[in-house]
């Protein structure tokens, strides 16, 4: 998508700290952490919501997934515990509207953050 910010930094036109990539998933370090760990891990290919996975799209989701495990891993939050999190649309938290999974973590997480 032209005007998605996500689709440039996975494009590359925008640099990002990255912290891991695949063919298929690019993550990279929020610019505005929440925890002492923050990675934003996207899709390569835009999907706007988690509501727009479909058939279709649906092995992205299991892909994010692996991505979150193994960027736990190089954090080094695995063991002592992390928080993954998805915003849906404005009410849930959604600023920008390509799908993305939260990776928080390196601190006692509070219940705001989730």
């Amino acid at each position: 998508m032209e005007d998605c910010i996500f689709c440039k930094i996975a494009e590359g036109r925008i640099p990002s700290r990255k912290v891991y990539e695949d063919d298929n998933v690019l993550a990279f370090d929020d610019i505005h952490p929440m925890a002492p760990v923050h990675v934003i891990v996207i899709p390569k290919q835009h999907i706007s919501t988690l509501l727009d996975v479909d058939t279709d799209t649906a092995p992205i989701m299991n892909l994010l997934t692996k991505a979150a495990q193994e960027i736990a891993m190089i954090k080094g939050i695995a063991k002592k515990g992390f928080r993954v999190v998805i915003n849906c649309n404005e009410e849930g938290g959604q600023v920008i509207f390509h799908l993305h999974i939260h990776v928080l973590g390196g601190k006692k997480l509070k219940d705001e953050l989730a």
